[in-house]
């Protein structure tokens, strides 16, 4: 997958389709690993009528086509795609230099073009583009926890409670964040060493007590206590009622 590049998703979540259209087997072959590589579902077609069949039972989210086919050029296929689906974003491949046959590709509704020879990097770049426009992105994961009242942003490490901004030091934040990310969990001394301070401590395992009286003092302060000892057991946070 293009490195940096966010994902690309239906709205349901399921891979954007892209329907790619040319003659030549090997250059659809191609193009289509390319785009295949990129997570996307993807179909061919080698003539501009088993391309406009496609397109209606595929219903892709974008299309790469061939300006130059054996039945009908791109442009009529072009046409009667959006006859079924008037918002499909297309990508012309053309063969030709001429300034009036690009002109006439983007004045017919195509999106953008690509001239052969071309590389395969640029044509996933522009349909990539083309389906920012069109396709939902996929969720991508948040970077905020939230228990009750009490949030924390994992990315900008702010910790807010009830709308307050508490300071911490980078050991109470990672600390806190794994009692966010473990809500009504009971966590033991055990795992809290291993977890934000990444080995045994042996016989010092009253550091986390001692951090967890820190912690009480900024996130409980003024509130109904989140954070509670398990006798025995180990500490739990928890939102309050």
């Amino acid at each position: 997958m293009t490195a940096n590049a966010p994902s690309l998703a239906r709205a349901d979540g399921s891979p954007v389709r892209v329907l790619v259209v040319d003659d030549e087997p090997n250059l659809t072959e191609l193009i289509s690993m390319a785009l295949r590589y990129e997570g996307w579902d993807i179909r061919a077609a080698a003539t501009g009528s088993s391309a406009v069949r496609e397109a209606k039972d595929f219903k892709p989210d974008a299309v790469v086509l061939d300006m130059m086919l054996p039945d009908f050029d791109g442009l009529e296929v072009l046409r009667r795609m959006r006859d079924e689906n008037p918002s499909v974003p297309v990508l012309f491949l053309t063969a030709r230099d001429a300034v009036e046959d690009r002109v006439a590709g983007l004045t017919a509704g195509g999106d953008d073009y690509v001239t052969k020879p071309f590389s395969l990097e640029e044509v996933v770049a522009r349909v990539r583009a083309l389906l920012r426009r069109a396709v939902v992105l996929a969720p991508e994961p948040t970077s905020i926890l939230a228990v009750g009242d009490l949030t924390l942003d994992e990315d900008s490490h702010e910790v807010r409670r009830a709308g307050t901004e508490i300071s911490l030091t980078a050991t109470e934040f990672e600390l806190l964040r794994f009692m966010m990310r473990n809500p009504k969990r009971v966590l033991s001394k055990a795992q809290i060493l291993d977890r934000v301070w990444h080995y045994d401590f042996g016989g010092q395992a009253n550091v986390v007590e001692l951090y967890i009286s820190y912690l009480r003092k900024k996130v409980d302060a003024g509130h109904e206590p989140m954070i509670h000892t398990m006798r025995g057991a180990g500490y739990v946070l928890k939102p309050t009622p």
